[in-house]
């Protein structure tokens, strides 16, 4: 009998100037962009931390923690790709993943059908297998503003199969 097992992550960043704004590996046209010691991608980051978590591997911050200068100006995706190989190497596959990003400002409607097209490339899975919405929360903390700063937050569930 198959096994299914399930993650679930969460990632929020602070816009800033002076950086550039990537989701799901995804060059979003904005001003400001998310703050980071890696590249700031919010959506990789709970998609990884969901796999890792639904393959009981720990956390991203186990695996890529951002202490490490190694990590610095990393490009997402690459970990999430890390990850999934992680997860791929006991035996599991990804069933689906159902995300959701929280953002106030900009409008990100426009680059869904890019995002996971980057995600499921990255994923080496089919595009059918993930699920993206965006939500706003009218300028609440969670994916409004926190401590004067807009913020982009991004929860994410994944289901593993095995592999076999």
């Amino acid at each position: 009998m198959a096994s299914i097992r399930v993650g679930l992550g969460f990632d929020s960043h602070p816009l800033v100037e002076g950086r550039a704004l990537i989701l799901g590996g995804v060059r979003i046209e904005h001003d400001r962009g998310l703050l980071g010691h890696s590249d700031g991608d919010t959506l990789a980051h709970a998609l990884t931390d969901a796999l890792l978590g639904a393959a009981a591997l720990g956390d991203i911050g186990q695996h890529f923690p951002d202490t490490d200068p190694a990590f610095r100006d990393a490009d997402s995706m690459e970990l999430l790709g890390r990850a999934a190989d992680l997860a791929r190497g006991r035996q599991l596959r990804l069933g689906n993943a159902d995300a959701t990003l929280y953002a106030d400002m900009p409008r990100l409607d426009p680059y869904r059908d890019a995002m996971i097209e980057s995600l499921a490339a990255c994923l080496r899975v089919e595009q059918g297998r993930l699920n993206l919405k965006f939500k706003t929360l009218e300028g609440l903390p969670l994916g409004g503003r926190a401590g004067g700063a807009d913020v982009i937050a991004a929860h994410v569930i994944v289901a593993l199969e095995d592999a076999v």
